[in-house]
């Protein structure tokens, strides 16, 4: 490991809006100060101080989606989520030197939300340029197969929104046949977001490697959807 990632490692350590999961077998969240907090269903008590609502994003990278969002929703709560931690520390150190305060991260593994947010907790899900596990032997990995789906639908609130944001063809069409078989409604679905002016400010926020995707002629694809009632 290189002399850099590993400070960015050290560094999201003792960052005060990083709370970190050290092992997935233990469902726990540590805090800067290394102390076992339990968030679960207190993350807008204990993190925010405020009764506003809970986005996150998951797979978060540099967290490019979460500050942007943060930044264009000071009333919004955003946690971005994501296992690396030296990815996680470009957003995390941007968010502390501006004080937005309505922007942290926290670093486990996916397949372990419930363990760190309780049911109808979650309002809105954005899920940017996430992997797309190309190969069918690993679908179960893609965010929006079955099995993510539904712990999604677990902790969003009712009405809750869930937003796909990709350059991969075969990952949004896959997506949109998942959302439909779980019951879902889809809200909005788009193959070539920027071949007209965007539809929600939200898709306006382009992403280190969006910019790329645009420059080299891939389309961005979108997709919008919630549970019923």
């Amino acid at each position: 490991m290189g002399k850099a990632k590993m400070y960015k490692i050290n560094s999201v350590a003792a960052f005060p809006n990083v709370f970190q999961n050290p092992h997935y077998t233990q469902p726990v969240l540590l805090n800067c100060r290394q102390e076992p907090l339990q968030l679960k269903g207190k993350w807008r008590e204990l993190v925010f101080q405020n009764n506003n609502p809970l986005v996150l994003e998951l797979a978060c990278g540099k967290g490019d989606y979460t500050i942007a969002l943060a930044t264009l929703y000071p009333n919004v709560n955003f946690v971005g989520v994501d296992i690396k931690g030296a990815r996680i520390y470009t957003g995390a150190r941007y968010a502390l030197e501006n004080s937005l305060r309505n922007a942290a991260f926290a670093r486990f593994r996916i397949e372990n939300i419930l363990h760190f947010f309780s049911p109808r907790e979650v309002n809105e899900i954005w899920i940017t340029f996430p992997d797309p596990f190309p190969r069918k032997s690993d679908a179960k990995h893609r965010l929006t197969a079955p099995g993510f789906l539904a712990r999604y639908r677990e902790i969003l609130s009712p009405g809750g929104i869930i937003h796909l944001k990709t350059d991969d063809a075969n990952l949004f069409r896959f997506s949109c046949e998942t959302a439909l078989e779980a019951g879902a409604v889809i809200q909005y679905c788009k193959e070539d977001i920027h071949s007209s002016p965007p539809d929600f400010p939200e898709l306006s926020i382009l992403t280190f490697y969006e910019k790329q995707h645009i420059a080299n002629g891939r389309k961005i694809h979108y997709l919008r959807f919630t549970f019923p009632q």
